[in-house]
């Protein structure tokens, strides 16, 4: 197959969609095998629909199989192969489906930008509810909507039906995201505010990228006293903040940045890297040999490391070749983008909660005037470094809350302090915009007021599936007046953009400056 069509990343080609390759690196067979994947998956929702059949096998091919095809998880077609055909055995099983589906990325202009915001969103949940049901934590209701959401996809709705849906989804994705919150404080203890060094010491490391927490947890477990340090990278960070795991002393920093940079920072990296999840790019020869994935995470020719039934993961290959390859022989000096060497982590919702009463307090005095949330995905997009501007130029007088990788843009900075807290509050992964969403919610609360009341601003990057369906979640609280970059979603059309905004008030970055004078009412 020599073409395809993909337009759900931000860096889709030319802001319209990948007709040729993915910008991803995604090759036309792969991406036509994924679109396969998810016609698969929506047959067997239609199936247990028409026989009113579920299964734990059909849940949990549905979870992996939307998370599967989302951006820079998946490039091995065999693989995907073989999990398609693990959901057309489920699908017979429940007694089959043999209708027309409809093509999702045909039709009229704003059916199919619905359409596929729905869909998008169903990816960057299943990420959440993978996460979750690994740690032993399902929702009942958020495992029923993937059925529901997928069935719904091959019907006909107006734009407000459509809309309707997607607002309803954004709910329930709520409700998965405390699901995970839940399950990796259950698991790993409420995260606790934790430097974190950038620097690496000599002698054998692992680095372990993505979101995966118990797959770290396992691998610290299989390490220790070994004499190798285990280093975290991108969404992995604020892992360090979580009792369980920062009791291991050989979690001994971070490594790197975000994942965008990922083939000029392991450029001959003497260490083996972990991909948990995603974000996986194409791994260049001069380290292709010392990449591992696990989960539903896949690459033609790495080395992939299966989970028993309990999920249990064997990482001796890693750890053999940690020691063969000895790491780097002297202690090696590294960096955040702006240079700083120290980040901190581990400011989730209880932490900050916590401080309720200072924060309160601080905002009625007017130390603390205006608060920001400038969080999301990092990428490679050139307008990108609008975040780091951005943050340059709050207020002394202003917090600033993040998470999701996005953050790299701007974390190891020093922007000093308010009343013993730093400026910056790092709540940690894509997922734990809940952790803000709590805290917002408990300030309205505070004050007697709503969210959109609150001197509170956010300003969003995203990329890929995961940051949709936060989005849609914010939307679906009422959530008003956010600003979205680097560029609006190439899947929304027109009619959806002029929807949102004139509901919403969303609305794109400009410049640092003018966004900030605005939001500031200044000038």
């Amino acid at each position: 197959m020599s073409e395809m069509f993909c337009f759900q990343c931000q860096q889709t080609a030319g802001g319209t969609g990948c007709v040729r390759t993915g910008v991803c690196g995604k090759q036309p067979e792969t991406a036509n095998l994924q679109d396969e994947l998810i016609y698969e998956l929506m047959r067997l929702a239609l199936a247990s629909e028409k026989s009113g059949l579920r299964t734990k096998e059909a849940d949990r091919l549905l979870m992996d199989g939307l998370f599967t095809t989302l951006t820079n998880v998946n490039f091995d077609s065999a693989a995907i192969r073989r999990f398609t055909e693990r959901v057309i055995a489920q699908r017979k099983e429940l007694g089959g489906w043999d209708g027309t589906l409809v093509e999702l990325w045909k039709g009229d202009t704003d059916t199919v930008s619905l359409r596929s915001t729905l869909l998008f969103g169903l990816k960057g949940m299943a990420a959440y509810a993978h996460h979750s049901l690994n740690l032993g934590r399902e929702d009942p209701e958020v495992t029923a909507w993937f059925y529901k959401g997928l069935c719904e996809l091959n019907r006909p709705h107006t734009v407000e039906q459509w809309l309707a849906l997607i607002m309803e989804f954004g709910q329930v994705n709520f409700q998965c995201m405390a699901l995970l919150d839940s399950a990796n404080t259950s698991a790993f203890g409420d995260p606790v505010p934790t430097r974190v060094n950038t620097d690496i010491k000599k002698g054998p490391f692992i680095v372990v990228s993505g979101h995966d927490l118990e797959d770290l947890h396992q691998l610290l477990e299989q390490t220790a006293g070994k004499g190798i340090n285990v280093y975290t990278h991108c969404e992995m960070l604020p892992a360090h903040g979580y009792p369980a795991l920062k009791k291991y002393p050989h979690l001994a920093g971070n490594f790197g940045t975000a994942w965008q940079s990922q083939q000029k920072e392991f450029e001959d990296i003497p260490a083996p890297v972990l991909f948990t999840t995603n974000c996986l790019m194409p791994p260049r020869p001069s380290y292709a040999d010392r990449v591992y994935t696990t989960s539903v995470v896949g690459y033609e020719g790495l080395r992939h490391i299966s989970g028993n039934k309990q999920n249990r993961k064997d990482f001796t290959p890693l750890i053999q070749q940690s020691l063969a390859l000895g790491g780097y022989e002297h202690d090696r000096s590294m960096s955040g983008i702006n240079g700083g060497h120290m980040l901190t982590t581990g400011f989730a919702h209880s932490a900050v909660l916590a401080q309720a009463p200072q924060l309160i307090e601080a905002i009625q005095s007017g130390a603390v005037k205006h608060i920001f949330l400038v969080g999301g995905c990092d990428g490679a997009h050139p307008g990108r470094n609008y975040y780091t501007e951005f943050v340059k130029q709050t207020p002394m007088d202003s917090l600033v809350l993040t998470l999701a990788c996005g953050k790299y843009r701007f974390n190891d900075l020093d922007l000093g302090e308010i009343g013993g807290l730093p400026r910056i509050l790092d709540m940690g992964q894509c997922n734990d915009a809940y952790s803000a969403i709590r805290v917002a919610l408990a300030l309205a609360e505070a004050f007697g007021c709503t969210v959109n009341d609150l001197p509170l601003t956010l300003v969003l990057s995203w990329y890929e599936q995961k940051a949709v369906c936060i989005l849609l979640t914010l939307l679906s609280l009422g959530i008003k007046n956010m600003y979205l970059g680097p560029t609006l979603p190439a899947f929304l059309s027109e009619t959806v953009v002029k929807t949102l905004v004139d509901a919403y008030g969303l609305q794109p970055i400009t410049a640092p400056e003018q966004d900030m004078d605005a939001i500031l009412h200044r000038g």
